[in-house]
């Protein structure tokens, strides 16, 4: 009696044991009946009845593919060696494990295979410059050949384009010679540059030199003219005092005449160039000629006066 207690409890605690199913919160649980998919089961502990239920556990998290480094040609007829990473996250549990029977294997081939389809469509200089449109391209082609596997690619990502030797040395010599290009193009814009600037310094120069010069030819022009008027002002001033003082005296034509004479000499007499055109011209020549019919008498009478 006591032994068969002792089974009973034992088969009762392994029972209980294959009945309770823990569940992690990045998983999800597939209950198939007697070989029949019947429910997913969440996170936490769940319950199914052992020899006629099973349950599969599918992780949600996303997971990673490595592609491993393959040949692929280029459509230029190059040999490249592409590395590759897949990133997935599974989104429909029962199609992952029903739909398909090894899903990273399938991914792994079916990546591969695409990524000779792109880069084959592909020039060298391309594939080495368009990475980000290539992991674009194996996504979209990706994820719509998985979409019936119940997973979605999020990610694919080249690591690396190795061309051969090769075309590796010759694209390094390329790239020093472009450099070097670069290098006289700034190095002869540079003296361009300078040599610009310098003429235009020196051009500059001469504007500058050339409007003093001018400055100082007009301010020299000013003074001498300023100087003239200030001649001029102080000489017609003189004439009008000499002019007011000989008609307050009430002057003979004689005497108007030699003062006349002694005022132009003085006006004259400057550095400035005048002409002088007189006004009262018939008057001012009868008073010279008188003055000179004076001379004259004097002249005969001295002579005959003169003792013998």
């Amino acid at each position: 009696m006591s032994t068969l207690i002792v089974v009973l409890v034992l088969f009762a605690v392994i029972f209980i044991a294959n009945s309770v199913k823990i569940i992690r919160q990045y998983e999800k649980g597939l209950v198939e009946t007697l070989g029949k998919y019947t429910g997913t089961k969440s996170s936490g502990a769940n319950i199914i009845v052992p020899m006629f239920q099973r349950m599969l556990r599918v992780d949600m998290r996303e997971r990673v593919i490595d592609v491993p480094p393959q040949s692929v040609i280029t459509k230029d007829n190059v040999s490249v060696v592409v590395d590759a990473i897949i990133y997935f996250q599974v989104t429909d549990p029962v199609k992952v494990v029903y739909n398909i029977e090894n899903f990273a294997l399938a991914a792994l081939k079916l990546a591969q295979t695409n990524l000779r389809n792109v880069i084959g469509d592909m020039e060298l200089d391309s594939t080495l410059t368009s990475r980000e449109k290539i992991n674009t391209q194996l996504r979209v082609v990706m994820d719509e050949a998985t979409d019936k596997w119940g997973v979605k690619v999020t990610r694919v990502e080249i690591q690396k384009i190795d061309p051969p030797r090769d075309i590796t040395d010759a694209m390094s010599k390329q790239m020093k010679a472009e450099r070097e290009k670069r290098a006289n193009i700034l190095e002869a814009e540079g003296l361009r540059q300078a040599a610009i600037l310098k003429a235009e310094g020196a051009r500059q120069a001469v504007i500058l030199e050339a409007e003093a010069i001018k400055e100082k030819q007009i301010l020299e022009a000013a003074g001498e003219a300023e100087a003239i008027k200030k001649v001029a002002d102080a000489e017609k001033y003189q004439i009008e005092i000499v002019y007011k003082a000989i008609h307050e005296g009430n002057p003979t034509n004689d005497l108007i005449a030699i003062k006349y004479l002694e005022s132009l000499a003085k006006v004259a007499d400057g550095q400035a160039t005048k002409i002088f055109l007189p006004l009262e011209t018939a008057g001012v020549t009868a008073s010279i000629g008188g003055i000179a019919e004076l001379f004259k008498d004097t002249t005969k009478l001295a002579k005959t006066v003169q003792p013998k």
